[in-house]
């Protein structure tokens, strides 16, 4: 049957064995994509260092046999040897490094993969036909790889859109002018796209508000997503020895994404109902930053929250499916972390705490959430108590088989096939209207 499947290139800087989320949704759809007649074949980044590896999801991706080509980058992760594992910066760190980013590198640190990117592509579609090619962002450089070989090979453009690009929240801009760069380039690269994928709605509003070009059919949403294969037949089967509410939350804390108030709130928790303390944990997979672990000692929590660090994809929604509630914490809009989409695979209840938006919506109408602001110490104080008397009184509900079907890889990758597919009657429309012309 390969010789039937279109041929699809995935542009993706950030692929496995890099772990963390932001590889996840892109690695699922090259894992799906050939029951769907597209055989992909991926450009990535040499590997180098990076905060998290995970040997294990490049395996399963590998499972599918797609062609994996990976290009040399002039960027600083380069002083890293092999796989070898970057320690995570303090906050104070992280936000120096993001200025000397975001004012000194368009459109992000990853500039210097362009163009080996490009060249290493170019050599890849002379060799073979290919119809079409897909990059995913952030980094938007894969945007601009994927422009440039757009231009040059005339091949269909599709752009995934995991974040926002000028309306992202944590993007600094120095100057007027940086924005203004960002929107230049952002509008130029849009220009030569085919069609549009995003994650969230408000993502879309964004495009459709700044760049008046674009009409409201050229953006479609496929949301983030879950991989039933994650999830072992045993997987949220509780251990019977457990005596514990067990709460967990998977991902990387940063400025408005940290548990700050959710840590004071636990303190809060403990010391006006001390009986409480040992009847509730709090897990925290992911690495984590030196403040965080410096927090949890001041608030006299070091027996009450257990830092697990960084787990196998497949380990850390194993651990999710096994906990009693899962925490999430979001301060906007314009995001669309995998993980949520990974905690309502589990179908265990969540507690967001989260502004007013469509995650928040979305949380509530899981059936299984119970959401409040991210800054109310009060409101979470209460809900932690609240959830903790209902656990005692029975399991807590599930979120609906129903509702977290929607979101399933296998089907999410059908809906991006569907788009693929449009372009290629398109094409086909284009070409049959070409040849009538000439006749």
């Amino acid at each position: 049957m390969n010789g039937d499947l279109r041929k699809v290139l995935v542009i993706a800087y950030y692929f496995p064995p890099m772990g963390l989320s932001g590889v996840q949704r892109t690695a699922k759809f090259v894992k799906y994509l050939p029951q769907y007649g597209w055989k992909p074949t991926v450009l990535t980044v040499t590997p180098t260092g990076y905060y998290a590896v995970d040997q294990s999801l490049l395996e399963e991706v590998e499972e599918t046999h797609p062609r994996i080509v990976r290009a040399d980058s002039l960027d600083a992760n380069r002083l890293f040897k092999g796989k070898s594992v970057i320690r995570m910066p303090s906050e104070r760190m992280r936000k120096l490094l993001q200025f000397a980013g975001d004012t000194f590198f368009f459109p992000d640190t990853k500039i210097g993969w362009r163009s080996k990117a490009v060249k290493v592509a170019s050599s890849v579609l002379r060799q073979e036909s290919f119809d079409l090619i897909f990059a995913t962002a952030p980094p938007q450089t894969d945007f601009l790889v994927g422009e440039a070989l757009k231009k040059r090979f005339k091949i269909p453009l599709v752009l995934d859109y995991r974040d926002a690009w000028l309306d992202y929240p944590f993007k600094y801009y120095p100057t007027p002018l940086h924005r203004y760069l960002h929107y230049q380039m952002e509008k130029r690269v849009l220009r030569s796209a085919d069609r549009i994928v995003v994650t969230l709605r408000s993502v879309k509003e964004s495009l459709l508000k700044h760049y008046l070009a674009l009409n409201f059919h050229d953006i479609v949403i496929i949301p983030q997503g879950y991989d039933q294969d994650d999830l072992a037949r045993d997987a949220g089967t509780r251990p019977a020895s457990r005596r514990k509410m067990i709460i967990s939350h998977a991902g990387t804390f940063y400025a408005g994404r940290n548990p700050v108030v959710f840590l004071h709130a636990l303190a809060g928790l403990f010391q006006d109902a001390p009986h409480l303390r040992g009847r509730m944990e709090v897990h925290f997979l992911g690495n984590a930053r030196d403040e965080d672990r410096h927090l949890v000692s001041k608030l006299g929590l070091q027996n009450d929250v257990a830092f697990l660090g960084y787990l196998s994809h497949k380990e850390c929604v194993r651990h999710l499916a096994q906990s009693d509630l899962l925490w999430f914490v979001l301060d906007n809009n314009y995001q669309s972390p995998g993980k949520l989409y990974e905690y309502i695979g589990t179908r265990k209840p969540i507690l967001g705490s989260v502004v007013d938006g469509h995650l928040k919506q979305l949380i509530l109408e899981s059936g299984a959430g119970v959401c409040v602001p991210p800054t109310d110490l009060e409101a979470h104080e209460s809900a932690l108590r609240n959830l903790f008397e209902q656990y005692e009184r029975g399991p807590l509900k599930q979120i609906p088989a129903e509702f977290s079907g929607r979101y399933d890889r296998v089907m999410l990758t059908g809906e991006l096939a569907k788009q693929f597919e449009s372009l290629m009657d398109i094409d086909k429309n284009a070409l049959q209207k070409m040849e009538e012309e000439a006749a």
